[in-house]
């Protein structure tokens, strides 16, 4: 998936109607000053980094502004942080608007209806899931006929909205129901949408475009989601490569695997980190470059569970020996392995000669990787 920052989801946003504060991009503290200046940005305003992450108010990484200096300096203080692992290197500038009330809105795909649907809640300004489940709508919608009005009527009533501001929001519904469909969205959210005078205005803009569909949109070829260096890396390898905050390495081989390691080591108190899905292959190659991405990661410990079905044990187990000895001894780190079926006793010896041992019991593996990184940790 493509996970556009706020600025390029409210340019989306304008495609197709939707209203949206009047405001700028900068990337450098000067460029700031001068958009207010320049007038592109009114003041007061509010300056926020163009991160993927969540929770920027808490975090510092949204300010305020009632002058072009201050506004250089807000910019200036945010484009220093480093966000939740992500470096800030664009600030949107846009002019503070007087809410009356911040609503939820949202369209996604219900994956197990297989049907779009509508989200609204009269909560809004708040992460969605931190509110109660009685306090949000939800709606799906058949995407033959679209939106209808009876499910806008239906949604204006859940915000509590009338008059005016329930006229504003059949426009920015039909607009986030045309963004949704034509740009191949799993995702169009505005969290707040606000309630200004008699009108709707999105004050934020959080769009993730389905990839299967990028051929569709040559647009967003150019845009890097969320991926850590690391994964950007795994991505052009073709190597099925997920990078999170624990501390232990998983290798395994087909995503149900994968998923039941990963739940494993959770039981044990354990904390997985990066996880590799070798899938079916079997060359040595693609498992030696595999495990050395892994490798820069720098996990506490290593945990490789493969089930060789159509995977052959012994191809697996040669290329992570021989990644092994290209890995710095200063940089090495505890592996624990766990390899059963398809030539399954050719790949237990290869990795006894290499002073590896293969436990078969899943649970006592698993315990013994969470052992294994708690004692390099210490």
């Amino acid at each position: 998936m493509v996970k556009l920052a706020e600025w390029q989801g409210k340019e989306v946003f304008r495609k197709y109607g939707i209203p949206l504060p009047r405001g700028a991009v900068a990337r450098s503290a000067e460029e700031a000053e001068a958009l207010v200046r320049d007038g592109a940005v009114p003041l007061p305003c509010v300056v926020k980094a163009q991160v993927l992450a969540g929770g920027r108010g808490k975090g510092g990484a949204v300010r305020f502004a009632s002058t072009a200096a201050e506004a250089r300096d807000a910019a200036a203080a945010i484009l220093a942080l480093e966000f939740k692992g992500e470096k800030v290197k664009e600030v949107l500038l846009e002019e503070k608007l007087a809410l009356a009330h911040e609503l939820y809105l949202a369209i996604t795909l219900d994956r197990s209806a297989r049907l779009p649907v509508l989200i609204t809640s009269a909560r809004g300004g708040v992460e969605i899931e931190s509110v109660a489940d009685t306090e949000i709508d939800r709606q799906h919608v058949d995407p033959f006929p679209g939106l209808t009005a009876f499910e806008k009527r239906r949604a204006a009533r859940s915000l509590g909205l009338t008059g005016g501001p329930a006229k504003a929001l059949d426009q920015v519904l039909t607009g986030l129901w045309r963004a949704f469909m034509a740009e191949d969205a799993e995702l169009v959210e505005i969290n707040p949408l606000a309630v200004v005078g008699d009108g709707l205005v999105a004050l934020d803009a959080k769009v993730i475009i389905e990839d299967d569909a990028a051929f569709r949109h040559p647009e967003y070829a150019e845009i890097r989601d969320d991926r850590t260096p690391l994964e950007e890396i795994a991505r052009e390898k073709e190597i099925a490569f997920v990078q999170l905050d624990g501390n232990i390495g998983v290798i395994a081989n087909g995503a149900g695997l994968t998923m039941a390691t990963l739940d494993v080591l959770k039981e044990f108190g354990g904390d997985p980190g990066v996880f590799l899905d070798l899938g079916g292959t079997d060359d040595p190659n693609k498992v030696t470059e595999a495990f050395l991405l892994m490798a820069q990661a720098k996990p506490k410990a290593v945990f490789l569970n493969i089930f060789g079905g159509v995977t052959r044990c012994d191809t697996v187990a040669k290329g992570l020996v021989a990644a092994l000895t290209q890995v710095p001894a200063a940089e090495r780190f505890p592996l624990v392995a766990r390899i059963r079926g398809n030539n399954e006793k050719e790949g237990i010896e290869i990795l006894r000669a290499a002073g590896i041992t293969s436990t078969p019991n899943l649970r006592e593996s698993a315990q013994a990787a969470v052992a294994a990184a708690r004692g390099a940790g210490a």
